[in-house]
C-alpha cells in the first residue's frame, strides 16, 4: 500500500477490480501476486474459478521471462518491485473497472432511490462475498439469494397479474432461496472443518446432501443418517431450526393451500361443438341450486342437451360440491364473480346461450338484493350485449330499473322474474277462485307421475300433478278452424287440453305483433304457423298438435298412434286460406273468384294483397258465406254421434256478431261501454286493463272500530298485514291489482279491506291510491275487536301477509305472526243471529245512512257485495314465510266456529305447513306438493316460484301466459309506464282501451243447478267440457272437489283438493266445482238486476263465493232453430209459459229481453234459511248467441 492511499482508497480500489474480474471472469493480479510461489500456491478452488492467463503471470512475477531463463535479482529489489507492481496493478484494474462496468451494475446503482442504501442491499452484500475470490473462494452459495427477486421480475414481464399467483412466487422463491443457501454453508463448513481444529474434523458431502439435511431438519424429522460433525455446522443448525421451522410451517400450508385451489375451480370452461351452455350466478347455494337442478333436469323434458355452469365467488361447501358430482356430465362449477370480465370470459359468457341469475329469496334487505342483481346483469350486459338473462326479482317497483339499460330487451328473450308480484297474484286469484294457486304452480313445476292404487283423493290429485305448460306449433290442418273447434277436437281426439294460442296480429304497425290469447272465443281462426299452449303430462303428447293430419288420423282412436305421418299434405291444406275461402265460397254462389257477391267488395279487392301480406282476419272470416263455415263443420266428425248429438251445436260468444269483429265492443248493440266514452270521466287507467278512480288521500279511506262495527260488511276481503316503519314492502299493488281487473264491471268488484300498522300502510298507500273500493282500518290482525268489526265472518277471502319474515335469523321463526293470527281466526266463536239485524241482499243499512250516495257511507264508496256468508267458512289466504308443520284444533267443532275455515298460507319456510292444518297426517319431511294444505289450495310456498327459472329458459312465453292469468293483464308497456310515474295513469274511454276489457278470466262453475246439473250426478267431464265449449265458450280446465267426495259417509269434510285437467271419461259429483275460463260479458254492466252472484251451492258447510258461477237451465239445443223468426217463436212460447219471473234475462238479440225462471235449490234447510234470510241474487251467465245464418 503506498503511503498516499488511505485504507478507504484501497478497499475501493479492491472491491472495483473484484467485480471487473468477476464480469470478465479472469484472475485479478494481486490475487496472483497473493498467491505468488514464494507465498504459497493457489488453491485450487481459485484455480477453478479463475484461469490463469499469461499476462497475469507477467504481473504477479514482477518480472518477464526471455529465453525461458530466470533473471537473477536480489531479494529486497525483488520485494519492492513486487509491491509496486501489485499497487500498480490494482490502479490500473479498478480505472478498468469504473470504465467498464457491467450493465446490470451500472442500471442497479443508478435506479437506487438511496445510493448509500443500495450497498446494504442483499444484492450488493451477495457481491462482496461473491466476487472478491481472496476472501469467498466457498461462498458462491450465496448467489441464491437472489431468487428472492423472481417474483418482482415476473412483474415486470406482466407474467404474474393475479393476487394468489404474486403471491405464491413469493412464498416459493423466499422459501427456496432461504433453503439453498443454508445447504451451501452447511456444504462449505462440513467439508473445510473446524480452524482451531486445524481443519482436521471435516467430512465429505455433496451439496446435495447438504440440502437433503436441512430439508429433513427444517420439517424436524432428522432421520440421523446425514448430520453435521464440525462445531461451526452444528453451531448453525441450531440458529437455522429456530428460523427454518417456522417458515416450514407457516409458507408450506399456505403454499399447499394455494395451489390446491387454483387447480379445482379457477380454470376455464371448455365450449364442446354441438352443446349449449347455461351460465347460473347470484344466490348460489344448496336449497337453490338443488330446486334449479331438480326442475331444469326433470325427465319429462326433451333431450336436454345443455350444460349448465354455475359462477360464484365463493368456493362451494361439501354438500353442495357432492351434488354437482352427482351431474358432473351437465354441471360444472367455477369460482368467479360475474362483475369481473376476466371471470365472464372464463365462462365463455359470449358463446352462451341464456345467462340466469337467482336471487336470495330469504334476503333481510330486498331493495338490497335486487340492487345487486341489477348490477349483475349491468355487468352482464356490458361484456356482451346480446345476451339473454332472465334474472329473478324479489321487489315490484326495481323492475323498472331494468328498463334503464340500454341492451335490456325484453322482446329478445330478456324476462325479469318478479316473486312478489307473482306470490301476491296467486294469493289474488285465490280470492277469486280458491285452489287455482296450486293448480297454476303444479303446471310450470315438472312432477313425476306417482301411481296409487287405492281409491283415495291423493290418487286423483297426483294425476293431476303430473301435467304440465307445454307448447307446440298447429298442424295446419287446424288452420282456418275456430279456437273452440280446435279446442274440442285435442281434447277429444288427441287427449290434449289447449288453453291459448300465440296470436299474431295483422296491423304491422302494432307495438306488439305477437299476442297471447286465452280462450279467445269462436270468433278468432287458427292461422298458418299458430304456436299454442297446451297442458299435458309429457312433451311427447304435445307433438300429436304437430302431427296431426286429418287425412290420415281422421279414423284413429288410439291417440298414442298419431305420429309422424309419411304421406305428403293434400293439396287442399296447402292452399293458402284466402284460396279455400274463395274456392268455397265461389263453390257455393256459381261465380268466380273476383265476381264472387258473397265477399265484401273491400276483401274482394284487396284479396292479391291480403294473401300476400296479412293473415286471416276475423272480418274477411265473418264476410265469407256459409260454404266456408261448412268446412269447420267438418271437424266435430271425429267426435262420436252420441257425443254430438248430446254436446249439441256450438254458439258464439255473447259479444259476437256475423257482421262485427269481437274485438269492437263499441259496435254492441246495448253495451254499456258506450255510456262509458265521457270525455269527463276517467274509470280506467290509460291502458283499460284496470279500475281506476282519482288519487285520495288516505285519511278518506280510514275506517275506525266503531264506524266499521256500523257497517254490515259482506262478501269482501279482508287483507291482514304484519309491518312497521322499518318493514321491508311488500307491494300490496300486485294483490290489488288482479282484484281491480277490467274484466270485471265496477259492480263485481270485492271490496278491499286492509287490517294492520297505519304507519306501515302509509308507505304503501302511495301505491294503491288509485284503485276504487279500498278501505283501512287501523289495528292488529291478533286482535279480535278488529276482525269483528270489519265483519271477518262475512268476507269472501281473509288474507293474511307478513312483513317482518325474513329479519328473524330462526328459520322456524319466520312465519310465527301469520301462524297466531291463523290460528287466532280459527278459534273464533261467531253469533249465528246476524238475521236479527235484517240484512238484505245488501248488506244491514244502519239508520240514518243513504245507501244510494257512497259518500254518506263511512266505508267512503263502498258498495256491498251481494254474496251468501256463513260465519263456519271464511276463506282465509295466510302469507308465511316457511313451508312444514300442521293440525292443532279439532275438526269436530261446532260449524259457527272458525274451525273450517278455507286458508291458503304463504310459506317462505316450507316445514311449517305442519302447523296450518290439525286433521293433517303429513309427514314432515314430505315435499310441499304432497302435502293436503298444498293439494287443497291452503297453502302456497313462494319457492315452487323457482321453477319459473327453468321454465322461462325452455320457453319464454310460459312466463308471459302465467302473467297474463295472475296479474289480470299486466303488460311491458304498462311496466314501462308504472316505472315512468310510480303509478296507473286514468285514461279517457276509447274504443282501443275498451276493447281491452273484452279478456277472460277464471272462474268456478257450480254443478249442483243450472244447465249443467244433470251431468254433476255421474256425468263425465268430457262432455261437461264439450257442453260448456260449445254453448258458453267456457274452457273447463280442472275440478276443485271435496276431500271425502268419493266416500259414502253422511258428514264429509268441507275440505277440498285440486285435480287438474281430468280426463274425458272422469266422473262428476254434484258438490264438485269446476276451474273455468269464462268470456267477457258485456251485457253484464246494462242492468245490475238482471245479474246476480251465487254461493257455492255445491255444498251446505263450505263458503258460498261470489266467484262461483251458477248457470240457469236452458231448453235443449240438440234441435234448435237456426232462422230468426223460429227462434222469435220459441222464445215468446217460452215466456207465456214462464209467467211471473223474479230475474230479467237477456236472450240472443239485447233489445228483445224475455224474463227467465230462475229456481235455487238448496242443499240443506239451513242453506234455505240463509238464502231466505239474505235475499241474495246469484251471477248468472247469459248463453251465447247463435250464429247467424245469413252473410
Amino acid at each position: 500500500m503506498n503511503g498516499d492511499q488511505s485504507p478507504l482508497d484501497w478497499v475501493l480500489s479492491l472491491t472495483v477490480s473484484s467485480l471487473l474480474c468477476a464480469s470478465t471472469r479472469t484472475q485479478p493480479p494481486w490475487a496472483a501476486a497473493l498467491f505468488s510461489p514464494e507465498r504459497g500456491a493457489v488453491p485450487a478452488a481459485s484455480e477453478g474459478c479463475f484461469g490463469q492467463s499469461e499476462e497475469a503471470q507477467k504481473i504477479n512475477n514482477g518480472s518477464s521471462q526471455a529465453d525461458g531463463t530466470l533473471k537473477p535479482v536480489d531479494e529486497k529489489e525483488e520485494a519492492v518491485a513486487a509491491e509496486v507492481g501489485w499497487m500498480t496493478s490494482v490502479k490500473d484494474w479498478a480505472g478498468v473497472m469504473i470504465s467498464a462496468q457491467t450493465l446490470t451494475g451500472r442500471v442497479l446503482f443508478i435506479a437506487a432511490n438511496d445510493k448509500l442504501w443500495f450497498w446494504l442491499e442483499v444484492n450488493s452484500v451477495v457481491d462482496f462475498f461473491t466476487v472478491p475470490p481472496c476472501l469467498c473462494l466457498c461462498l458462491r452459495f450465496l448467489r441464491a439469494l437472489r431468487l428472492i427477486q423472481f417474483s418482482e421480475i415476473l412483474q415486470f414481464l406482466n407474467i404474474l397479474k393475479t393476487s394468489n399467483s404474486i403471491k405464491l412466487v413469493n412464498l416459493l422463491s423466499i422459501f427456496i432461496s432461504t433453503w439453498l443457501t443454508a445447504a451451501g454453508f452447511i456444504h462449505l463448513v462440513e467439508n473445510s472443518g473446524d480452524p482451531w481444529e486445524n481443519f482436521q474434523n471435516n467430512q465429505a458431502l455433496t451439496y446435495w446432501e447438504c440440502v437433503y439435511l436441512l430439508m429433513v431438519t427444517m420439517s424436524t424429522v432428522g432421520y440421523g443418517d446425514v448430520y453435521a460433525k464440525t462445531t461451526l455446522g452444528r453451531l448453525f443448525m441450531v440458529f437455522f431450526i429456530l428460523g427454518g421451522l417456522a417458515m416450514f410451517a407457516s409458507y408450506v400450508p399456505e403454499i399447499i393451500e394455494l395451489i390446491g385451489n387454483r387447480k379445482k375451480y379457477g380454470g376455464s370452461y371448455s365450449a364442446v361443438s354441438g352443446r349449449k351452455h347455461i351460465v347460473v350466478c347470484g344466490h348460489i347455494t344448496l336449497e337453490s341450486v338443488s330446486n334449479f337442478l331438480k326442475d331444469f333436469l326433470h325427465k319429462d323434458r326433451d333431450d336436454v342437451n345443455v350444460e349448465i355452469v354455475f359462477l360464484h365467488n365463493i368456493s362451494p361447501n361439501l354438500e353442495l360440491e357432492a351434488l354437482f358430482k352427482r351431474h358432473f356430465t351437465q354441471v360444472e362449477f367455477y369460482q368467479g364473480s360475474v362483475l369481473n370480465p376476466h371471470d365472464l370470459a372464463r365462462v365463455k359468457i359470449e358463446s352462451a346461450d341464456a345467462c340466469l341469475i337467482l336471487a336470495n329469496k330469504y334476503c333481510a334487505d330486498p331493495d338490497a338484493e335486487d340492487a345487486s342483481n341489477i348490477m349483475r346483469v349491468i355487468s352482464i350486459k356490458n361484456y356482451h350485449p346480446k345476451i339473454r338473462i332472465i334474472t329473478q326479482m324479489l321487489q315490484y317497483h326495481n323492475k323498472a330499473h331494468l328498463l334503464n339499460i340500454p341492451s335490456w330487451n325484453w322482446k329478445e328473450g330478456d324476462d325479469a322474474i318478479c316473486l312478489a308480484e307473482l306470490k301476491l297474484g296467486f294469493i289474488a286469484q285465490s280470492c277469486l277462485a280458491q285452489g287455482l294457486s296450486t293448480m297454476l304452480a303444479n303446471l310450470f313445476s315438472m312432477r313425476s307421475f306417482i301411481k296409487i292404487e287405492e281409491d283415495t283423493w291423493q290418487k286423483y290429485y297426483l294425476e293431476g300433478v303430473s301435467n304440465e305448460m307445454y307448447t307446440e306449433y298447429l298442424s295446419s290442418a287446424f288452420v282456418g278452424l275456430s279456437f273452440p273447434t280446435v279446442c274440442e277436437l285435442c281434447f277429444v281426439k288427441l287427449k290434449l287440453l289447449m288453453i291459448a294460442i300465440e296470436y299474431k296480429s295483422a296491423n304491422r304497425e302494432s307495438r306488439s305483433r305477437k299476442r297471447i290469447l286465452i280462450n279467445p272465443g269462436n270468433h278468432l281462426k287458427i292461422q298458418e304457423g299458430t304456436l299454442g299452449f297446451f297442458i299435458a303430462s309429457d312433451a311427447k303428447e304435445v307433438k300429436r298438435a304437430f302431427f296431426y293430419c286429418k287425412a290420415c288420423h281422421d279414423d284413429i282412436t288410439d291417440p298414442k298412434r298419431i305420429k309422424k305421418c309419411g304421406c305428403k299434405r293434400l293439396i287442399y291444406s296447402k292452399m293458402s286460406i284466402y284460396k279455400r275461402m274463395r274456392r268455397a265460397c265461389c263453390f257455393d254462389c256459381g261465380r268466380s273468384e273476383r265476381d264472387c257477391s258473397c265477399m265484401s267488395g273491400r276483401v274482394r279487392a284487396n284479396m292479391d294483397t291480403l294473401e300476400r301480406t296479412f293473415p286471416l282476419s276475423s272480418v274477411s272470416v265473418n264476410d265469407c258465406s256459409t260454404s266456408f263455415r261448412a268446412f269447420e263443420d267438418e271437424q266435430p266428425s271425429t267426435l262420436s254421434p252420441k257425443k254430438k248429438q248430446r254436446n249439441g251445436g256450438m254458439r258464439n260468444s255473447p259479444s259476437s256478431s256475423p257482421k262485427l269483429m269481437r274485438h269492437d265492443p263499441l259496435l254492441i248493440p246495448g253495451n254499456d261501454q258506450i255510456d262509458n266514452m265521457d270525455s269527463n270521466v276517467k274509470k280506467y287507467d290509460s291502458t283499460g286493463m284496470f279500475h281506476w278512480c282519482a288519487p285520495k288521500e288516505i285519511e278518506k279511506v280510514i275506517l275506525t272500530r266503531s264506524e266499521a262495527a256500523m257497517t254490515v260488511l259482506s262478501g269482501h276481503v279482508v287483507v291482514c298485514i304484519f309491518g312497521d316503519v322499518s318493514s321491508a314492502l311488500i307491494g300490496l299493488r300486485n294483490l290489488v291489482m288482479p282484484l281491480r281487473a277490467s274484466n270485471f264491471h265496477y259492480h263485481e268488484l270485492k271490496h278491499i279491506v286492509f287490517v294492520g300498522s297505519i304507519e306501515y300502510l302509509k308507505r304503501e298507500w302511495e301505491t294503491l291510491h288509485n284503485f276504487p273500493k279500498v278501505s283501512i282500518l287501523p289495528g292488529t290482525p291478533l286482535s279480535r275487536a278488529d276482525l269483528r268489526a270489519v265483519n271477518i265472518n262475512l268476507c269472501d277471502m281473509c288474507v293474511i301477509l307478513s312483513a317482518n319474515q325474513n329479519n328473524i335469523d330462526d328459520t322456524s321463526l319466520q312465519d310465527k305472526e301469520c301462524i297466531l293470527a291463523s290460528l287466532n281466526i280459527k278459534s273464533m266463536q261467531f253469533d249465528d243471529s246476524i238475521g236479527v239485524l235484517q240484512a238484505n241482499s245488501q248488506g244491514f243499512t244502519p239508520p240514518g245512512m243513504d245507501r244510494s250516495s257512497p259518500d254518506n257511507s263511512p266505508v267512503h264508496g263502498m258498495l256491498r257485495q251481494p254474496s251468501i256468508t256463513t260465519g263456519v267458512n271464511i276463506p282465509i289466504i295466510t302469507e308465511l314465510a316457511k313451508p312444514g308443520k300442521l293440525p292443532l284444533v279439532s275438526v269436530n267443532q261446532e260449524k259457527n266456529s272458525g274451525t273450517h275455515i278455507l286458508m291458503i298460507t304463504e310459506l317462505v319456510n316450507d316445514t311449517n305447513v305442519q302447523f296450518l292444518d290439525q286433521d293433517d297426517d303429513d309427514d314432515p319431511d314430505t315435499e310441499l306438493y304432497l302435502t293436503q294444505p298444498f293439494a287443497c289450495g291452503t297453502a302456497f310456498a313462494v319457492s315452487v316460484l323457482d321453477s319459473l327459472m327453468s321454465a322461462t329458459y325452455f320457453n319464454d312465453n310460459i312466463l308471459t301466459l302465467i302473467r297474463t292469468l295472475v296479474t289480470g293483464g299486466a303488460t311491458p308497456e304498462l311496466e314501462a309506464l308504472i316505472a315512468e310515474e310510480n303509478a296507473l295513469r286514468g285514461g279517457y274511454s276509447t274504443p282501443q282501451t275498451l276493447a281491452n276489457r273484452d279478456r277472460c278470466r277464471v272462474a268456478q262453475l257450480a254443478l249442483l243447478d243450472g244447465p249443467f246439473a244433470d251431468l254433476g250426478d255421474g256425468g263425465c267431464y268430457g262432455d261437461l267440457f264439450c257442453k260448456a265449449l260449445k254453448t258458453y265458450n267456457m274452457l273447463c280446465f280442472g275440478i276443485y272437489r271435496l276431500r271425502d267426495a268419493h266416500l259414502s259417509t253422511p258428514s264429509q269434510c268441507t275440505k277440498r283438493y285440486v285435480i287438474t285437467n281430468p280426463p274425458y271419461e272422469f266422473e262428476l259429483v254434484p258438490t264438485d266445482l269446476i276451474f273455468c275460463l269464462m268470456q267477457f260479458d258485456h251485457n253484464a254492466g246494462q242492468s245490475r238486476a238482471s245479474l246476480s252472484h251465487s254461493s257455492h251451492s255445491s255444498q251446505s258447510s263450505s263458503k258460498k263465493s261470489s266467484s262461483v258461477h251458477s248457470i240457469p237451465s236452458t231448453a235443449n239445443r240438440q234441435n234448435r232453430p237456426k232462422s230468426r223468426e223460429s227462434r222469435d217463436k220459441q222464445n215468446a212460447t217460452r215466456m207465456n209459459r214462464m209467467g211471473q219471473a223474479e230475474k230479467k234475462w237477456f236472450t240472443d238479440e239485447p233489445d228483445n229481453a224475455y224474463p227467465r225462471n230462475i229456481q235455487i235449490k238448496p242443499m240443506s234447510t239451513h242453506m234455505a234459511n240463509q238464502i231466505n234470510q239474505y235475499k241474495s241474487t246469484s251471477s248468472l251467465i247469459p248463453p251465447i248467441r247463435e250464429v247467424e245464418d245469413e252473410c
